[in-house]
C-alpha cells in the first residue's frame, strides 16, 4: 500500500482555494458507499443532489483523477473528498470494482498508445527534407513580421490604440501558417496590453522585443548554442521530451514544488507547476497539457518537496524541465525563500540571459503584506514587504486569503513575477503551513 498523503499534500491538488473548501464539505464518511483502495488506486460512491451517486475513482501512481459529476475542475472536490478520507485512514482496502478497474486499464492504455505516436510524430521531425521545408516557412513569416513592425513605427502608434482585435490577428494568424506558432502568440498578446496612461510606450517595448527576437533569429547561425536555442523556442521550435530525457542537462535536487496555476486559452488548459532546487535553488517549470475533458498532470503537489533529476530543455537560461527520474515519495516541505533584493538581483541575471522572460518564479522569505503608501481608502491593491523594507507589488487579486493566511506577520510566499507585477500563488506560515492562494 503507499503511504497515506497527509491533509497537506491532499489539498495542494486542489485547483483553487474553493475546490479544497468544497472538498472538506464532502470528506465524510456517511456520503459515502463502497470505498476501498489498493496500491495503486482509490475508489468510491459519492451521494449527491441527483438520483444517482457521484463515481470517483483516483489512480495513485500519478495521480491522475476520474468522475462522473459535471465539474471540469481536475480533481474535483469529489476526487478530493475521497482523498481525504483516505488520508484520514478511513477507507478500507478491497477489491477494484468493474468501473474503477476498467477506467484505470484504459488510461494506461491511452498512455501506451500515446507515447507511440509520439515516437512516430518525432521520427517525421527528425526527416532532413521536412526540417528544411520548415525553416524555409518559418524564414518567410519571420520576413513578413519584420516588415510589418517596421510599418507599425512608421505610421505611428495612434492608429493602433482605436484598432481592433483584428490588427494583431491576422499577422498572427499569417504566422502560424508559417509554423511559427511561438510568435505568432506573442503578436496575439498585443492585444492585451493595457490602455493605459503611457500605453503608447508599453505597445513600443513590445514591438521593440519582438524585433529584437526577429533579428536574432535571421542572425542565428552566429549566436552562442545555448541563445539559438532560446531563440528557436521563442518563434516556435519545440523539442520532443524524448530528446530532452536523453541529452538534455540532468540535475538530481530535492526539489520542492512552490506553485500551481492553470491557464486555458484556444481549447487547451496549461498547467504551470514551479520547482526550486533545496541544494542548488535552481528554478524549473514543468508543463502539463489537456484539451477539455481530460486531466492534467497532478503527480507535483503544491507544499511538498520530492528527491528527483529534472532533464531541462536546452536554452540560455534554461528553466523548462521534465520529471526524468523519481527517488522516493514526496514529503511535505517549505521552500527556501529570499529577500526582496536577493530575488531581483536573480531575476535581473536571468534577463540577462533571456530577454524575453515574460514570467520568473519567485519565492519570497519574511515578507509579510501590506498596502503601498499612499493607497486610497476603498482600493485593495496590496504588496509584500521585508524585514529591509523593500517590496514588490502584487498583481490584483482578491487579498483576503492572503491577509488572513499570512495574519500580519512575516510568512513565505511564492508566485509568478512579471513585468506588471507578482501573481502569488502559495504561502507558508508557522500555524498553518502551506495555503494555495
Amino acid at each position: 500500500m503507499n503511504d497515506r498523503w497527509d491533509r497537506e499534500q491532499v489539498l495542494g491538488l486542489a485547483p483553487d482555494a474553493a475546490s479544497a473548501k468544497a472538498a472538506g464539505g464532502v470528506a465524510k464518511p456517511a456520503k459515502w458507499d463502497g470505498t476501498g483502495c489498493d496500491d495503486d488506486a482509490l475508489w468510491g460512491e459519492c451521494r449527491g443532489s441527483g438520483k444517482n451517486p457521484y463515481r470517483a475513482c483516483v489512480d495513485l501512481s500519478e495521480p491522475a483523477f476520474r468522475c462522473s459529476c459535471p465539474s471540469r475542475k481536475f480533481p474535483c472536490k469529489h476526487a478530493l473528498g475521497l482523498l481525504l478520507l483516505w488520508s484520514d485512514g478511513t477507507v478500507d482496502a478491497g477489491p477494484r470494482p468493474a468501473w474503477a478497474a476498467e477506467w484505470i486499464e484504459e488510461r494506461r492504455a491511452r498512455a501506451d498508445r500515446a507515447r507511440e505516436r509520439r515516437a512516430g510524430a518525432a521520427a517525421k521531425a527528425r526527416d532532413p527534407k521536412t526540417l528544411e521545408r520548415r525553416e524555409q516557412r518559418v524564414d518567410g513569416g519571420v520576413a513578413e513580421l519584420d516588415q510589418w513592425l517596421r510599418d507599425q513605427v512608421t505610421h505611428g502608434l495612434a492608429q493602433a490604440e482605436q484598432a481592433s482585435y483584428r490588427l494583431w490577428d491576422d499577422v498572427a494568424r499569417r504566422l502560424v501558417d508559417a509554423q511559427a506558432a511561438g510568435l505568432a502568440g506573442q503578436v496575439r498578446a498585443l492585444a492585451a496590453v493595457p490602455r493605459k496612461p503611457g500605453w503608447p510606450g508599453r505597445l513600443l517595448e513590445e514591438y521593440a522585443l519582438l524585433r529584437l527576437l526577429v533579428r536574432a533569429y535571421r542572425r542565428r547561425d552566429g549566436l552562442p548554442e545555448g541563445l539559438r536555442e532560446t531563440v528557436r523556442s521563442r518563434v516556435g521550435f519545440t523539442v520532443q521530451q524524448e530528446d530532452v530525457v536523453r541529452e538534455g542537462e540532468r540535475v538530481r535536487d530535492l526539489w520542492c514544488v512552490t506553485g500551481s496555476r492553470d491557464i486555458a486559452q484556444d481549447q487547451l488548459t496549461t498547467r504551470r507547476i514551479w520547482l526550486r532546487g533545496r541544494r542548488s535553488g535552481r528554478p524549473a517549470l514543468v508543463l502539463s497539457f489537456a484539451v477539455p475533458g481530460r486531466p492534467l498532470d497532478a503527480s507535483l503537489v503544491v507544499g511538498t518537496e520530492v528527491d528527483a533529476e529534472l532533464a531541462f530543455y536546452p536554452g540560455s537560461q534554461p528553466l523548462r524541465a521534465i520529471v526524468a527520474e523519481r527517488y522516493g515519495a514526496a514529503v511535505p516541505a517549505v521552500p527556501d525563500g529570499s529577500p526582496v533584493a536577493g530575488f531581483l538581483e536573480e531575476y535581473a541575471a536571468a534577463l540577462e540571459r533571456d530577454p524575453w522572460l515574460d514570467r520568473w518564479p519567485a519565492v519570497l522569505s519574511g515578507v509579510r503584506p501590506a498596502r503601498p503608501p499612499g493607497e486610497r481608502n476603498g482600493t485593495w491593491n496590496l504588496q509584500v514587504v521585508d524585514a529591509e523594507g523593500d517590496a514588490l507589488p502584487l498583481l490584483p487579486t482578491d487579498p483576503w486569503r492572503l491577509l488572513a493566511a499570512s495574519g500580519g506577520r512575516p510568512v513565505t510566499v511564492a508566485g509568478e513575477w512579471t513585468p506588471r507585477g507578482m501573481r502569488p500563488l502559495a504561502l507558508w506560515s508557522e500555524d498553518e503551513g502551506v495555503c494555495i492562494l
